[in-house]
């Protein structure tokens, strides 16, 4: 029986094809300044503890801050995506991270800056499985799963933005500002330019009654209760915790690079170049890891990408900081694959659950995941202060990392046969967008 003569409401009109790929360019571009937000932190780090006396340890808390709001962030707005709507979501999300970061230009000191960091967190955090599950929504499943890791390669381009403006920016001194603070005044644009175009151009959320036409011709209902139980009950905690995984590794490195090769004696503008060289690296990822995927399966290919990344990882370890041009190589191979497999987690999440747990499932993954991006400049922070010359504790730091990248390649080799046996389940159809 269709969802019409069950509730009486006729189902939303087909958007067309236009429109969609309009919307999912905006919520790209939004996921762009996701990506800027989040890596911004680790250009400016070196310059807060200098000015405010920071150790590596409360930098370290300082940085993880954001990634608590996101951890929170994530979980609630991938519920509320599906139940509220996926536009209202994503607006919402951007206006929050906007105002928190642009306020952050103004903190007196790191304390009142990680408050507001982890505000921001919030928006950040749910930004990106909002949107996420927003561009599926247009996205014939036959390329969902390329299409969500090519939209996570807005991330490595924002971050590789964030790097690029920080080379002439921090060290300048405008208008009596320091240059750092100025780095969290550009996304005050997200706020200004995109979220009006989003209200414009994005279609509109269904409404009430027809979310619960929608609801009705499906089998799992919106939320936990159904994520959380068979038959996907073993994948959802294997996408949780190789998610946990990844962002332990790919924000440890995005946070913690230029301050790591700082400590090896690089100064400021070469060490953001690492850290420009890692998120190019992701891009790459992005492409590449989309390609792979769509030919060898999302999971497969995120497996052998972290692999790749851990061994990136140790590869630094053993030749130290010489010669550069394979420092560089090797961080462009952790771009790929720490990015890379991140992006691959969420198109197979798009890819293996229904549309009505989509969104849960997206911020589910990510908000557990968010505990490693949380844990990972703690961590570092931690493992420096240890050592009575912070240099000494550097490459302790890499082996974490490249550790984090190991387990999340065991776990994605255990999700393989997990998939396999849940897709037998037999499921509800999908309503499919036009082609």
């Amino acid at each position: 029986m269709s969802a019409t003569a069950l509730t009486g409401v006729t189902p939303p009109a087909p958007v067309g094809r236009g429109a969609r790929w309009i919307a999912v360019l905006v919520c790209w571009l939004l996921i762009v300044f996701d990506g800027y937000d989040l890596i911004v932190f680790g250009t400016v780090k070196p310059s807060l503890m200098e000015e405010w006396g920071m150790s590596q340890a409360t930098a370290g808390t300082v940085g993880s801050s954001a990634f608590l709001g996101m951890m929170i962030g994530a979980v609630f707005a991938g519920r509320l995506s599906d139940g509220l709507g996926r536009k209202k979501t994503v607006v919402w999300c951007t206006v929050v991270f906007s105002l928190a970061t642009v306020a952050c230009a103004v903190a007196p000191n790191e304390w009142v800056f990680a408050l507001l960091r982890l505000v921001a967190g919030l928006g950040l955090g749910g930004l990106v499985p909002s949107a996420n599950a927003l561009a599926a929504d247009f996205i014939p499943p036959r390329w969902r799963s390329a299409m969500a890791t090519l939209m996570m390669s807005g991330v490595p381009i924002g971050g590789s933005l964030a790097a690029l403006t920080g080379i002439p920016v921090i060290p300048a001194d405008w208008f009596g500002w320091d240059g750092w603070r100025w780095m969290f005044v550009f996304p005050v644009l997200a706020l200004v330019v995109l979220v009006p175009v989003a209200l414009k151009v994005i279609p509109a959320d269904p409404s009430r009654e027809q979310r619960a036409a929608a609801a009705a011709a499906e089998v799992h209902r919106p939320g936990f209760g159904s994520l959380l139980r068979p038959p996907y009950l073993t994948m959802s905690i294997l996408f949780a915790v190789a998610t946990l995984a990844t962002l332990f590794a790919w924000y440890g490195l995005g946070t913690e690079l230029p301050n790591l090769m700082r400590l090896q004696g690089a100064q400021l503008g070469g060490a953001l170049t690492f850290a420009l060289v890692l998120n190019l690296g992701a891009v790459l990822g992005s492409v590449l890891t989309a390609w792979a995927g769509d030919r060898f399966g999302p999971v497969l290919t995120g497996a052998v990408a972290a692999g790749a990344a851990a061994g990136g990882l140790l590869v630094i370890m053993v030749v130290g900081d010489d010669p550069v041009w394979l420092i560089y190589l090797m961080l462009v191979l952790a771009g790929v694959g720490t990015h890379g497999t991140q992006s691959l987690i969420i198109g197979a999440i798009t890819l293996y659950y229904p549309d009505s747990l989509r969104g849960t499932a997206l911020g589910w993954a990510l908000g557990v995941g968010r505990i490693g991006a949380v844990l990972a400049p703690q961590t570092a922070g931690l493992v420096l202060g240890g050592f009575a010359d912070p240099a000494d504790g550097v490459y302790p730091v890499f082996m974490l990392f490249a550790g984090a990248a190991a387990v999340s390649t065991v776990l994605q080799f255990a999700l393989l046969p997990v998939i396999k046996k849940a897709r037998q389940v037999p499921r509800p159809a999908q309503p499919q967008p036009a082609a």
